[in-house]
């Protein structure tokens, strides 16, 4: 099955603690992973930052809005315990717990308040997104900045398309700079000029102490692949340089 979501835990979770005993949320969560009958896979997908555990951290976010709500509150690190409210909301036995239903409980709206002050100006698309029952805020926060270094990306290529033949080729060098590649820029890494370039429009360094030079072709293409005739081009530029080792690139590949 599905990975639930962390709305869809909270009312799992409360249940576990309603014996009134004090519980660890990793005991918790390993019992919720049992009773969602989650595959191995499932149990150890991680989160799209790759810090933890996708399962795990919802069921975190479910502990933090039960007990900002006031039905379990934490005795110790990574121990909870439910409260008289909690039990008093498991007695009326609900169907489910969300964010609407915790709404009547004065803490949450206190704390719900509180979290929508110190988001971004993509607040609005992230409290949808929790609304809809997909994410927690954590990953609401990280769709969102995923998504506008998409569009930051996207702007950026567009830029360099749009650019000189002369920009695109010295942005190549600073960018294996960058990388780590030679010392410098002025020791490392230059453009050739164009009207003896022999079809290397850069060298590079391989390494800080200079000891192999790369050589370098750069093309600004939007659409165009690169294809055998381009690259048996390079290769003979190679070639005549007695080069052994060379690196093509374009906007979109590296060869």
């Amino acid at each position: 099955m599905a990975i639930p979501t962390y709305q869809n835990i909270m009312l799992p979770l409360l249940k576990i603690t309603g014996d009134s005993k004090e519980h660890l949320m990793r005991d918790i969560i390993e019992q919720l992973a049992i009773d969602f009958t989650l595959s191995e896979t499932e149990r150890n997908q991680l989160q799209p930052s790759g810090l933890m555990r996708l399962f795990d951290n919802r069921c975190h976010w479910a502990r933090k809005y039960l007990k900002e709500a006031g039905l379990v509150e934490a005795v110790r690190r990574g121990v909870i315990l439910i409260t008289q409210t909690g039990k008093k909301v498991l007695s009326s036995n609900l169907s489910q717990i969300d964010t609407k239903y915790l709404r009547q409980f004065p803490t949450y709206i206190e704390f719900e308040k509180g979290f929508k002050a110190t988001t971004s100006e993509d607040s609005d698309q992230v409290s949808q997104a929790i609304e809809a029952e997909e994410h927690t805020p954590e990953e609401a926060i990280e769709n969102s900045y995923n998504r506008l270094r998409e569009i930051l990306a996207k702007d950026l290529l567009d830029k360099v398309i749009n650019s000189s033949s002369d920009f695109f080729e010295q942005l190549v060098v600073d960018l294996l700079l960058k990388m780590g590649y030679g010392g410098s820029r002025a020791d490392a890494g230059h453009t050739t000029q164009r009207t003896a370039d022999e079809g290397i429009d850069g060298t590079i360094f391989e390494d800080r102490l200079g000891l192999d030079i790369i050589y370098l072709q750069a093309k600004r293409w939007s659409n165009e692949s690169v294809g055998r005739p381009q690259i048996q081009e390079f290769v003979g530029a190679l070639s005549g340089q007695r080069a052994k080792k060379g690196i093509f690139f374009n906007n979109q590949s590296i060869y």
